[in-house]
């Protein structure tokens, strides 16, 4: 076993929490230690991060989807802890300099989750109602099937959302269903958004272990990455590059591994959801899995880049 403890940094919500609780008892039976010696062996340091400061304004308003990681890249760049457990969504599509992500472990449920008093599914919603959502990817592609909505800002944490939805701030809102399963949740939808008609987020239901650079070969990692999950969001987030993503774009992408081959769906849409931007494709999983995966994704992503132009671009709606 080994006696060098793996210090593991995480925001502090309780979505995070969760999900770092779960890495930690993972990564410590990696370690060879039994589960009541998971706090020791590796230790949870919480990191209160920008994007959990500021929840009064979209992430993009405020610079990105990266400020639910700055704070914790920054502490492992300086050795304070060795890895981050992330919600991979959450992620832009490169790291700082000196830091990777080093292993994917299982994806959890990738949809998107519909939680309404009112309506059991999107269009069912009674006209004008609004949407509470913070994410332009959702905006978009819930203008695009319902463009009479009332799209409303919404940030917070899943109680926080939920909280807002209760008191009738909204009429209805979309989680992802991973987050609403791993706080123990997920009775609560009323419906799952089909992943194929509506891509959710890249990565969306998968968790990043992110590491320095020179700690990718440690065994401990070897022990929780998952195959299939590595190849199928490779292939997402090489979309998410082409397309140069980033909170200030409505991307969704959704990978399947049907045998030897992948099938990718990507599509971008302008943020009023009037356009909408479509590839799919497959490829050959030979050789490099995860480098022909995301060579698909790479490829489908500039093909919508390439139709979509400045229609992708955020604009005031």
């Amino acid at each position: 076993m080994s006696t060098q403890p793996v210090r593991i940094g995480a925001r502090g919500s309780k979505l995070s929490l969760a999900q770092a609780g779960m890495m930690q008892r993972r990564i410590a039976a990696a370690l060879g230690a039994p589960p009541e010696d998971a706090e020791r062996v590796a230790p949870l340091i919480i990191i209160t991060t920008t994007g959990d400061r500021v929840q009064d304004r979209r992430l993009l308003e405020i610079g990105g989807k990266g400020l639910f990681t700055k704070e914790i890249e920054e502490a492992m760049l300086e050795g304070r802890i060795d890895c981050a457990i992330h919600s991979l969504k959450d992620m832009p599509s490169v790291c700082p300099e000196g830091l990777t992500i080093a292993a994917i472990p299982d994806r959890e449920d990738p949809r998107d989750a519909f939680l309404s008093f009112k309506a059991d599914r999107l269009e069912d919603l009674p006209q004008g109602a609004i949407l509470g959502t913070a994410s332009l990817r959702r905006q978009a592609q819930s203008l695009h099937r319902r463009p009479d909505l009332d799209v409303q800002m919404l940030r917070g944490n899943v109680d926080t959302r939920l909280a807002k939805l209760q008191a009738g701030n909204a009429d209805a809102i979309l989680l992802a269903m991973s987050g609403l399963n791993r706080l123990g949740l997920g009775h609560l939808p009323q419906s799952l958004i089909d992943p194929i008609a509506v891509p959710p987020a890249p990565g969306q239901g998968a968790l990043a272990i992110e590491t320095r650079v020179g700690d990718t070969g440690l065994a401990w990692l070897d022990a929780v990455r998952h195959h299939g999950t590595t190849v199928a969001v490779a292939a997402e987030r090489g979309a998410l590059a082409a397309l140069e993503g980033s909170c200030k774009t409505a991307i969704g992408a959704h990978a399947r591994i049907l045998g030897d081959r992948i099938h990718l769906i990507v599509e971008a849409l302008s943020p009023d959801g009037i356009h909408r931007f479509r590839r799919e494709g497959e490829a050959l999983l030979a050789g490099d899995h995860e480098a022909a995966a995301r060579e698909l994704g790479l490829m489908l992503g500039a093909q919508v880049l390439e139709e979509g132009g400045d229609l992708l671009a955020l604009h005031e709606i």
